[in-house]
C-alpha cells in the first residue's frame, strides 16, 4: 500500500508540475548514496524521465530522483514526501491585478486644458493581466535567466468626469459630451491587448517559491479590441450605453515593466513607450500600470 501511495503521487508531481516545501538535505550526498543503494527501489518510466523511489526501512525514509533522457545526471527531488524542484522557472505566468493611468510627456499624470477629457479616477481604474504562457532559459545557476511566455492585458479607464470619448468628423478623439437627461454613475474606456515579454530574472535561491525575485525588461503588445461603457440611470431606469470602436489605438506598442518580490508574490509595474493612440490621432498619452502579481510558477 505504501508503494502505490507512492507511485500515485510520483505520478501527480511529474504530470501536474506540483512542487512543495524546500528540502535542506545536501543534493551531492543524496546522488551519491543514490548510487549506492540497491534496495527497495522503485522505477516509473515516463515519456521524457525516469523516476527512481527508494525506500529505506531502516531509516524510515524515502528519496525519490528524476532522470531526464537527454542527460546523464539524477536530480533529486526530496524525502518524506518533501517535494522541489531546483530548475529555473520565471514568475511571469500567473495573474497579477493593479491600478492604471496615463502620463503625458512631462510625466504628469494630471490632464488640463484640451486633453481634460482624458483625466481618469485612478483608485478606480484596473489593470488585470493573465498570462498563461511561459519560457524560461537558465544561465547562470538556476538562478539567472531568460524569461518569455504569452498574455492578456486588461485595461479599465474610469473617467474622472461624467464625459466619454468618440471620434470628430476627422476621425480624431476628442471628448464625447452625454446628454443631460443622464444621470450618469460610471463611464469607462477599456482596451484588451496580447502580450509577451523578454526578461532577465534573478532568483536569490535556485528552488522555486522561495527568496527574492528580481525581473525586468520589455514588452510588447498587439491590440485585440476596445470599447466605451457608460452606466446611467434617466427617468429612473438603470441604462448602459456600450459603443465598440477601435478610438484609434496603436495596433502594436512596447514598452519596459519589472517585477519584484518574494517567492510566488511581486510587486510590478510597467510603463508603455509607444503612445496610447496613434500619432495626431488623440492626445499623447503613455500608459502606465503598477500592482500585485501571483505567480504560477
Amino acid at each position: 500500500m505504501m508503494k502505490k501511495s507512492i507511485l500515485l503521487l510520483a505520478i501527480l508531481i511529474f504530470t501536474l508540475g506540483v512542487v512543495a516545501q524546500e528540502n535542506k538535505t545536501d543534493v551531492d550526498t543524496m546522488k551519491k548514496e543514490l548510487n549506492e543503494k540497491k534496495a527497495d527501489t522503485t522505477k516509473i518510466l515516463l515519456k521524457r524521465k525516469t523516476v527512481k523511489i527508494i525506500e529505506d526501512e531502516d531509516e524510515g525514509e524515502t528519496q525519490i530522483y528524476v532522470k531526464r533522457h537527454d542527460r546523464d545526471d539524477w536530480e533529486f527531488l526530496g524525502d518524506n514526501n518533501h517535494f522541489r524542484s531546483s530548475r529555473f522557472r520565471g514568475s511571469w505566468s500567473g495573474f497579477s491585478l493593479g491600478l492604471s493611468n496615463f502620463v503625458d510627456e512631462d510625466f504628469s499624470i494630471s490632464r488640463s486644458g484640451d486633453n481634460e477629457f482624458m483625466d481618469l479616477n485612478t483608485g478606480k481604474s484596473w489593470n488585470m493581466n493573465i498570462n498563461f504562457a511561459q519560457y524560461s532559459i537558465n544561465l547562470v545557476n538556476n538562478k539567472f535567466g531568460l524569461v518569455t511566455g504569452l498574455g492578456l492585458e486588461f485595461n479599465y479607464y474610469r473617467f474622472d468626469s461624467d464625459n466619454s470619448i468618440q471620434k470628430d468628423v476627422d476621425g480624431v478623439i476628442i471628448n464625447r459630451d452625454l446628454p443631460d437627461t443622464w444621470n450618469v454613475e460610471k463611464s469607462k474606456f477599456s482596451t484588451t491587448y496580447a502580450t509577451l515579454p523578454i526578461l532577465f530574472e534573478v532568483h536569490t535561491s535556485s528552488y522555486q517559491n522561495s527568496g527574492i525575485v528580481f525581473a525586468a525588461g520589455v514588452i510588447g503588445g498587439a491590440k485585440l479590441g476596445s470599447n466605451t461603457k457608460v452606466v446611467y440611470k434617466e427617468s429612473g431606469d438603470k441604462k448602459k450605453d456600450k459603443v465598440r470602436n477601435d478610438y484609434n489605438l496603436n495596433p502594436f506598442r512596447y514598452g519596459i515593466t519589472a517585477r519584484l518580490g518574494v517567492g510566488d508574490w511581486l510587486v510590478y509595474g510597467t510603463y508603455y513607450l509607444t503612445p496610447l493612440f496613434e500619432k495626431n490621432k488623440g492626445p499623447e498619452l503613455y500608459p502606465i500600470s503598477v500592482g500585485l502579481a501571483l505567480s504560477f510558477e
